[in-house]
């Protein structure tokens, strides 16, 4: 039996529940300021609470891994369930790990969130290609056996990264570039939406790259840092159908009630559909 690759589940989530995508992002001040002590049990309040608020509604939960990681094994426990839990409320899962290595190490990283077997198993995982697009060759191919989805940093919204993302390449293409046509490359041919996607800041105002990857371009940066999905046309061009507004603060502000989670979720939701649709 084939695997449904996860360009054409993402799609058919976008076309039902909207493009928004919110990150469980568990912080100390977040976990503070809805009640909750900084320790597992807050953690696992605050994970499940999210959980139940909105997988069944959005297109994609983003969990950020370091928040769970802090609190050592059983942190990844609660993160874990989380993962399950998204997934079979019908949310896609987007691990934010950013991980990004060679060789061996670089198999590891995706057998543990791109293996069906894994307890983490995620619908899609973040990684660094700074190492090399080569470099990334496990995940992608991991990704392509069992259906799942990579998101690749390219143009991050972080002033630090256009040292390197912007730093111009022997042919005189910037590296964000060059990452970008490797991308393109993976999603050739692939209808309706390759699997291969880059993570490009909301906040850049011009992204002054060919964002044409024929790929999900997620797209971090609304509410907290500054942008607003009236921002997304200017930033993304013609490719802004394909772009994925990632979210935290501006809807997990919003807890712990569940009402006002989904509240938020869906008037996020529509300000981005009417962004997209009146460009």
């Amino acid at each position: 039996m084939s695997t449904e690759p996860f360009g054409a589940r993402l799609r058919r989530a976008m076309d039902t529940r909207g493009p928004l995508c919110v990150g469980i992002d568990p912080h100390a001040s977040l976990l503070t300021a809805w009640g909750l002590n900084d320790d597992v049990a807050g953690l696992e309040r605050f994970t499940r609470t999210v959980v139940e608020a909105l997988a069944d509604r959005v297109a994609v939960l983003k969990p950020q891994s370091a928040f769970f990681e802090r609190f050592g094994s059983r942190g990844i426990a609660v993160l874990e369930k989380a993962v399950a839990e998204a997934r079979a409320a019908g949310a896609l899962v987007l691990m934010d790990a950013k991980r990004g290595d060679i060789g061996s190490t670089m198999g590891a990283y995706a057998a543990t969130y791109l293996d069906k077997d894994s307890p983490l198993f995620s619908d899609a995982v973040t990684v660094s290609p700074y190492l090399g697009f080569g470099s990334l060759r496990p995940a992608l191919d991991a990704a392509v056996l069992s259906g799942a989805g990579v998101f690749v940093l390219a143009l991050t919204s972080n002033p630090e990264g256009a040292e390197v993302q912007r730093a111009t390449a022997a042919d005189g293409r910037s590296l964000a570039q060059v990452m970008l046509d490797h991308m393109a490359a993976e999603n050739e041919g692939m209808t309706p939406l390759g699997s291969v996607g880059a993570v490009v800041g909301a906040t850049l105002g011009d992204a002054g790259a060919d964002l044409a990857i024929n790929g999900p371009l997620l797209a971090p940066g609304i509410g907290a840092q500054g942008a607003t999905p009236a921002d997304l046309p200017g930033v993304f061009g013609a490719s802004v159908g394909h772009v994925v507004p990632s979210v935290s603060r501006g809807v997990l502000s919003q807890g712990p009630d569940v009402a006002g989670l989904r509240e938020a979720a869906e008037r996020l939701t529509d300000e981005i559909r009417a962004a997209v649709a009146g460009r």
